[in-house]
């Protein structure tokens, strides 16, 4: 049975944008995007415009809806937020089975972690997004919860990937991250989160005219701040404190940062890790997984993988930034 993704052939992407009444003029250039499709396609009228497909059955219209909502909301507050564009009635479009959305092309590179101005003016910037965030809250996104990045990850690798001699290894060390990651965040209150960016990582990030310019909310939630904020720690503990104080300084500056979330931080960074291994494995179907990932389901690549989060159980156990 074929993938949907695989009849998106160039020329139906061509007239799923005419559909939209955009004139193309034929020239696309297919962008790094796995959980959806994105395309940079050629105007005749003016500058290219980014056109994504989002991936069927992930996001109901409604969240989808939400998701472009939240962009509006933060580009009218004055953040630089990549937003959809509105043509005709709608910024989201149903043509041949898929859910479209077309965004302006924004250029720029990614910000350098290393450079604390780059940190600082970062910080500032979700301060601003997250005050936004606080106002109100969503009613169709998801919530973030370790159960849903971390024990049912976890349990599904365990029954479809783990090959039967790691099996226990796999069962006895997945048990020991979830006790001990449940135990740092048991003050967490799912309820008193906040609308979040979800995936903010440097990918998701251009830097230009000394700022950072956010794109790609496809994966808002309401969740802690902190999630927002540790991806962009990274090196020795005394690096990663370094950059800590910088994001937060500047954070500071327009948002109240709540420090206790700190001890979060080293939980949260354990779910990701499990969470992008059973990422991979559930998207298996589309080809495109196979061919980029093609080491994945090999036993030495889960025999790694348990040394990985071995050494991230260690993380967990020391005290935190």
């Amino acid at each position: 049975m074929s993938h949907p993704f695989e009849t998106l052939t160039p020329d139906k992407v061509v007239s799923s944008v005419e559909t939209l009444g955009l004139q193309t003029d034929l020239r696309l250039l297919a962008l790094n995007s796995y959980e959806n499709r994105v395309y940079q396609v050629g105007i005749e009228s003016g500058d290219p415009v980014i056109i994504k497909f989002y991936r069927p059955d992930r996001w109901t219209r409604e969240q989808i809806l939400e998701e472009h909502s939240f962009a509006e909301e933060l580009s009218e507050c004055g953040l630089s937020v990549v937003a959809p564009l509105k043509i005709g009635k709608s910024t989201l479009h149903e043509i041949g089975g898929f859910q479209i959305a077309a965004f302006p092309r924004r250029g720029g590179y990614a910000p350098e972690l290393d450079n604390f101005d780059h940190l600082l003016g970062l910080g500032r910037t979700l301060g601003k997004l997250h005050r936004v965030g606080q106002s109100k809250q969503f009613t169709s996104r998801i919530d973030y919860s370790l159960d849903r990045w971390l024990v049912e990850p976890l349990q599904y690798l365990a029954s479809a990937w783990i090959p039967n001699d790691l099996q226990t290894a796999w069962r006895s060390l997945g048990g020991d991250i979830v006790d001990r990651a449940s135990k740092l965040m048991n003050d967490y209150d799912p309820m008193q989160g906040i609308r979040l960016h979800g995936d903010c990582h440097i990918g998701n990030i251009l830097w230009r005219d000394e700022n950072p310019h956010f794109i790609d909310l496809d994966d808002c939630l309401r969740g802690p701040a902190i999630q927002d904020l540790w991806m962009f720690l990274s090196g020795d503990r005394s690096q990663r404190e370094s950059q800590l104080v910088e994001l937060v300084r500047g954070y500071e500056d327009f948002n109240e940062f709540d420090t206790r979330q700190i001890k979060w931080i080293e939980g949260l960074r354990t779910a990701r890790m499990v969470y992008h291994c059973a990422w991979i494995g559930r998207r298996w179907d589309d080809p495109a997984f196979p061919h980029a990932f093609p080491w994945f389901g090999e036993a030495r690549y889960w025999a790694t993988q348990i040394l990985a989060l071995r050494e991230q159980l260690r993380a967990l156990e020391e005290p935190p930034l």
